[in-house]
């Protein structure tokens, strides 16, 4: 039977969350001092523990806060290096807001009372549906180019959210909510192919774990 996993880590505490800037190309710019040791806290327990086994790959979203917690872990996992992947992007926002206070954000942009897959929250910014085909695009190309073996991905709360939109066939209705990440969370999806199964379907995850953040501090 093989078996692939796919290993969500949401990268730490960021910079621009201290902040309270929108953190997309231009406002991000990396992990606070907390983040930094919250990364290490998990690096620390993926080589005590050992859980992950042999990981094949490491990617990372191109955002600087994903970067830095992937180089962070990286030792902890074979020191491999990091391949950075535009389409892990969090959700972009777009240039008219990236790097504005969030306050100003709101201010300028209101949030819409609803929700909905293709509206455009900020002139420029992606729609959420388009989001979501963008991160499922790039986990099923991972998936795909790892057949039967485990890979580490640093990423973002929205990537992890539209995992199950990719993996579990969770609609595009909007924002999904009620799917909650801390920072340096764990999820991991697994794929078995059984032969002996014909009628399971190629494309059929189970959800192992879920923020998984017993080793992250908060303070």
């Amino acid at each position: 039977m093989t078996t692939t996993r796919i290993v969500l880590v949401r990268h730490g505490e960021a910079q621009s969350h201290v902040e309270g800037v929108v953190g997309g190309r231009r406002g991000c710019t990396g992990l606070s001092e907390l983040g930094r040791r919250q990364a290490s806290a998990l690096r620390e327990r993926l080589d005590r523990t050992g859980e992950l086994g042999e990981v094949h790959a490491l990617y990372a979203s191109t955002l600087p806060r994903a970067s830095e917690t992937a180089s962070i872990i990286a030792p902890a996992i074979g020191d491999l290096d990091v391949v950075e992947r535009d389409d892990l992007r969090e959700f972009d926002i777009g240039p008219e807001g990236d790097g504005l206070a969030w306050e100003e954000l709101e201010q300028r942009f209101p949030t819409p009372d609803v929700w909905t897959p293709f509206h455009h929250h900020v002139p420029g910014a992606e729609t959420w549906a388009g989001f979501a085909a963008r991160v499922g695009g790039a986990l099923d190309e991972i998936a795909r180019a790892h057949r039967g073996e485990t890979v580490v991905v640093a990423c973002h709360g929205g990537v992890v959210e539209h995992s199950f939109t990719a993996f579990h066939g969770r609609g595009m209705t909007g924002w999904l909510g009620g799917v909650l990440i801390q920072n340096c969370g764990v999820t991991e999806w697994q794929h078995q192919e059984r032969p002996e199964m014909p009628w399971v379907k190629e494309r059929t995850w189970s959800l192992v774990r879920h923020n998984d953040h017993s080793h992250v501090p908060t303070s």
